[in-house]
């Protein structure tokens, strides 16, 4: 009888194994990254819905709540955290300008969706980006490549055109855009922070003057909140939860996945807004204000057809870089 040789499979080595597992785990993590990234910006596109059911309270005493609540979730958590939370040191005046632009950016975003102008809205998120690259220019020396140059010139040609067509300046739009643009401005010149702890630095200096407000409502009888039915006082001390929930999901999206892929997934926002102005909101998009918005969409196109070559990898000294803040809507 003929002896057979038995042949053992071969066992990957240690190192195979831990190749394996570090590739598994990268894939985990861009599958969630992506996952929180599209939760984060469904929810900011939501958003109007929800300030929408505050249309009966003013836009001022709105942003108070805002302000507030969000401070007060933000602290919370940090101390659930265990981390302390100091400012940088000699960045103090950087974190109050960076609340001042915050607060200017939430308070126009509340009142444009209170006196209907949600599209107008939307066309702020749009033009965002671009904005902040044309500050980086500006601010950071940042070199564009010929097809952002393109791209400005676009969205340069949709805004005036809708200004031509509005018969005056898009204010809520561009106010939106250069708010958040000078607020990752800020950001840029600050140390990493997490979201949260920079949300509680940046507001504690206007959460004071917020809750001083607040009172004196109450006091003057003048406030809704707690003067008006449990629903109204219920959405407007769950500000702060609207607010912070999908800062949250971006912080962990943007640990995750290159920030290339959040700049295309941003663009859900904006989208969603616009969506719900027009089909929920039931505000007008005349075909006279498609040429203007349509110049903005090649604007966005080009310029992320422009960020294809540097997504997935380290961005050495000549990429573009855009200032980067915590979406502020």
């Amino acid at each position: 009888m003929s002896e057979q040789s038995v042949t053992t499979p071969e066992l990957p080595g240690p190192g195979r194994v831990r190749r394996g597992r570090a590739r598994l785990r990268a894939s985990n993590d861009t599958t969630a990254g992506i996952a929180f990234a599209v939760i984060a910006f469904v929810i900011w596109g939501l958003l109007p819905l929800y300030w929408n059911l505050l249309r009966d309270v003013s836009a001022f005493e709105l942003l108070q709540h805002r302000i507030f609540w969000s401070f007060v979730l933000a602290w919370v958590l940090v101390r659930l955290g265990g981390t302390p939370v100091r400012a940088p040191r000699g960045k103090r005046r950087y974190l109050l300008i960076a609340a001042l632009l915050l607060g200017a950016n939430w308070f126009t975003y509340v009142f444009a969706i209170t006196i209907g102008r949600v599209v107008d809205a939307s066309l702020g998120y749009y033009i965002n980006p671009l904005v902040s690259v044309f500050l980086g220019m500006i601010f950071f020396q940042e070199r564009l490549m010929r097809l952002q140059w393109v791209a400005l010139g676009f969205a340069t040609a949709g805004v005036l055109y809708l200004a031509f067509e509005y018969g005056a300046v898009p204010w809520v739009s561009l106010i939106l855009a250069f708010t958040f643009g000078f607020y990752g401005v800020i950001k840029k010149s600050l140390p990493g922070l997490p979201a949260t702890h920079g949300m509680a630095l940046e507001l504690r200096y206007i959460a004071p003057v917020a809750a001083l407000l607040m009172l004196h409502g109450q006091v003057s009888g003048e406030a809704t909140f707690l003067q008006s039915s449990v629903g109204t006082s219920l959405l407007l001390s769950a500000a702060g939860i609207a607010t912070l929930t999908p800062l949250l999901f971006f912080a962990g999206a943007a640990k995750r996945i290159p920030f290339g892929n959040v700049g295309f997934l941003q663009y859900i926002a904006p989208t969603l807004i616009l969506v719900i102005g027009v089909v929920i909101l039931g505000e007008p998009f005349t075909l006279r204000r498609l040429p203007g918005f349509a110049a903005v969409w090649i604007a966005l196109a080009l310029y992320s057809y422009s960020r294809l070559p540097v997504v997935g990898r380290a961005a050495g000294p000549d990429v573009d870089r855009v200032p980067q803040g915590d979406h502020p809507s």
